[in-house]
């Protein structure tokens, strides 16, 4: 019988760092449907998380900050994007490892209300670490994300990328989403259906599984600290 708990317990915990080479599936397999992402829990980042969604951003490199933000973009750029998330109106989520580190980010940044379109669409923005790729967590996030901005009465979400982003556009023609390429940047449009019931439940149910998630990751962190210190002693 499928419970609540045995939902829980197929989340898989997120990596802490790169898989090794003898566990990772091989093309051919994913192709057969023999292998496919392992759902991980995604939880809200608040204020407090401000300084971690920092330090996942800075340790993009050069490469990963272009796609990232459509330019090689300096530290001092990363920070001051950072510095100017505004959470009351915009909302953050993220994938955890075991050692309580970001591995992967979205952003939902939501239109300014305005008379004409309040809260009506909103834009997606994702980075990934390179070690964590190629496990389905850009697709998850951005599930999570049209998910949010349904329930939020948002009724477009946008992808402003390059073009050359060719596994964040796949992500968006898989949901629907329209495409539009004008050279080297492209804009992706995907409409959503009003929230429902399930939709509701659904994002409900998430959260309350990323937040248990998050405090086992977070007791076992302090009881290995508690193990670490009379073997330091």
């Amino acid at each position: 019988m499928f419970t609540f708990v045995s939902w829980l317990r197929s989340l898989s915990d997120a990596p802490a760092g790169p898989v090794p080479a003898a566990r990772k599936p091989t093309v051919a397999a994913v192709h057969k449907g023999r292998a496919r992402p392992s759902r991980v829990p995604i939880r809200a980042l608040g204020p407090r998380c401000r300084d971690r969604i920092r330090r996942h951003l800075l340790a993009l490199d050069a490469g990963d900050r272009y796609m990232r933000f459509g330019y090689a973009a300096s530290d001092e750029q990363v920070e001051r994007y950072v510095a100017q998330i505004d959470f009351d109106r915009d909302e953050v989520f993220g994938i955890y490892n075991r050692r309580l580190e970001l591995i992967a980010v979205a952003h939902l940044a939501y239109a300014p209300a305005t008379t004409a379109s309040a809260g009506r669409s909103a834009e997606f923005g994702v980075s990934v670490l390179k070690f964590a790729r190629g496990r389905g967590y850009g697709a998850q996030l951005f599930a999570r994300a049209v998910m949010q901005a349904r329930n939020a009465g948002v009724q477009q979400l946008m992808i402003q990328t390059l073009s050359e982003n060719t596994a964040m556009l796949r992500i968006a023609r898989r949901a629907g989403a329209t495409v539009q390429r004008e050279g080297s940047e492209s804009e992706a449009y995907l409409q959503l259906p009003p929230p429902g019931i399930g939709s509701r439940v659904t994002q409900l149910l998430q959260a309350q599984a990323a937040e248990v998630d998050y405090r086992i990751k977070q007791r076992s962190r302090q009881i290995q600290r508690l193990l670490r210190g009379p073997q330091a002693a």
